[in-house]
Order: C-alpha cells, then structure tokens, then sequence
C-alpha cells in the first residue's frame, strides 16, 4: 500500500508538454531576428559597454512563460496525494463471532459481568489476528449482523463495543444466532471457515433448531467452536434496580452442554466451558492456534485533488513576467 503518492488522474494530458521544446526553438529563431544590425566601422567599443540589469533579464520572461505552460499541463493531468488500491494475499481465515446478549449475560460471576468479560476477551482475540476477516452476531430471542466479515479490527471493536444486553427480545435463540452466522460465512472462499459461538444458557426460544443449524454449518465446511460462559453452581443476577442500587439474586447456572458439545462435534470443532475470565482467555488462545488459509484483501484508494497548488503557482509566474515584460522592461517609443 503507498500512502500519501502522487497520481495523474488524466497523464495524457503530459503529452502537452511537448509543446515546450517548440516554445523554445521558436523563441531561439524569433530573438535571432529580431536583434538589430548596427552600421559602425568597429564593434570594439560595443563589447568594452558594460551590460545593464535590463539586459540580464531580457530571456527571464520567456522561463516564466515556458514555466507556466508545463504547470497549467500538470494542473489538467489533475495530480493527487491518495492512498492506492491494492488486491493481495494475505494468510489468514474467516471468523464468525455468535455472541449471545441475552440478560442472563449480565450476571456477575465473571466482573463486570459475562457480556463485557466476553467483549474484552474477543477483543484481545481480534488484535491477535490482524490479518483474518472476523464479523459478529449477537443474539438473544432474536439475531443480527452488528458487523460483517472484515480486516477493519477498528470498526468491528467499535461496533462489537455498542452491542448491549436489552438491544433485543430477551431469551436465547441458540439456533438462530448459528444460523444467522452460517448464512453470512457460507459464501466464504477461505479454506478455513470458523465459528465461534458463545452463550451461558439454554436454547428456549427460536425459528431454528440449533442442531439443524449445525447440520447447515457441517454442510458449507464451518467448523463450530462452541463456549459455555458461567461458573458451576450458583451465579449472582441483577434482578431490580431499588433508590439503594442494584438487587441481586443467587440463580443456578444452566448451560445445554450437551447441545454445545453435538454442535462441535457434528462440525469438527470443539466445546469449551468457561467458569472465568482467564478460562475464557485461555479459550481464545486455544482456537487462536487455528490453522491459517490464503485470503484476497482490498484497499481502494482515496484521493485529494492537488491541481490547485499547480494553479497557484502558474498564476504567480505569470504575474512575474508580466512585472518584468512590462514595467521593468517596458520600452518608449
């Protein structure tokens, strides 16, 4: 990628340039001619005469035309200072984020809470990877694309940041958000397609079987790493906000592990459960080990029109001649 080059939106316009030489093949012939003949018996005396500043500047004003002509040229090519295109390989593989927001994911056995413990882990994951496209969908009793397959980590921690528990009906529609990840990865043409489903609860709502959705992922070569986020036992949930803070509730931890783990099985991935944030961590680096695939990646170019600074410039020498053609060296009949 070059950053900050300059590129002639039109170069054929440079071909005007040819138009230089002739200026000055023209200009060599008409200042021959137009020097006057002096009938004296010796032209001593005309060489001993010390020449004056008018004289020194006699061809000035010819440079500063020839000067503006080749910048009015360059100014019509429409120079740029722009970042270019550019298509190439890169080794990497295509990542899916499920990432269930269901309330539950506000309880408080990870701090602050699962959803953002999660957040943050996926996010050191994500710097981790600079080369791969990764998206996210979140789900709960519904499902949708917060940001789809990218190299641009920035926009998808931006976007995966926004993602709150609440944004949507509440449940956890387990089979909706894989298969919502499913549909938006299927297309991929990275050899190794992957994703990452993470939920701390039970499928108890949906359009879609999760294990349907699997067989879907299985079918397209989608490997399924699926992580159940909770401890073991007992977790505390916000339940009410009162005038002296937050109420909290010691509930039972469930989490279909069973399901999660036929979802990994099925698709050649693997279950993880994650009682903490460092498992979790520890989780992450685990399917960072993933094996790697050659993807395409573009950049386009963005561009700033710099035929102003040309402009300028021919402007200010065209001025100049003019001082010097007409006023210094200005002639009374």
């Amino acid at each position: 990628m070059n950053i900050g080059i300059y590129h002639l939106a039109h170069p054929w316009f440079l071909s005007g340039l040819a138009l230089i030489p002739l200026m000055i093949v023209w200009y060599i012939f008409y200042h021959k001619k137009s020097i006057p003949a002096i009938g004296v018996s010796t032209a001593l005396n005309v060489y001993k005469t010390k020449k004056t500043f008018r004289h020194q500047l006699r061809h000035i004003p010819f440079v500063l035309r020839c000067l503006t002509v080749s910048l009015l040229i360059f100014a019509l090519a429409q120079p740029e200072s722009r970042i270019e295109r550019s298509d190439y390989k890169v080794e990497g593989i295509d990542i899916l984020i499920a990432s269930d927001i269901s309330g539950s994911m506000l309880a408080e056995d990870f701090k602050p809470n699962r959803l953002e413990a999660s957040k943050d882990v996926a996010m050191q994951f994500i710097d981790g990877r600079p080369n791969d496209r990764i998206g996210l969908v979140a789900f709960s009793a519904e499902s949708f694309l917060q940001c789809p397959l990218t190299t641009d980590h920035i926009r998808l921690k931006t976007l995966y940041a926004k993602i709150q528990s609440g944004m949507i009906t509440d449940g956890t529609a387990i089979g909706d958000g894989l298969g919502l990840a499913v549909y938006h990865l299927k297309k991929s043409q990275a050899l190794s397609k992957v994703i990452i489903l993470l939920t701390d609860g039970i499928n108890n709502t949906g359009s879609v079987d999760p294990m349907t959705a699997a067989e879907i992922a299985k079918k397209f070569g989608i490997r399924v790493y699926t992580i159940g986020v909770g401890t073991r036992g007992m977790a505390p949930y916000p339940v009410m906000r009162t005038p002296f803070g937050m109420q909290y509730q010691n509930m039972e931890v469930q989490i279909d592990e069973d399901l999660l783990k036929n979802i990994s099985l099925l698709t050649g991935g693997e279950y993880f459960r994650a009682t903490n944030k460092q498992k979790l961590e520890e989780i992450y680096n685990e399917i960072d080990k993933l094996e790697k695939s050659k993807i395409d990646v573009t950049l386009f170019a963005k561009g700033k029109p710099e035929f102003l600074l040309f402009v300028v410039f021919a402007a200010a020498f065209l001025f100049i001649e003019f001082i010097i053609k007409y006023v210094i060296l200005r002639r009374i009949p």
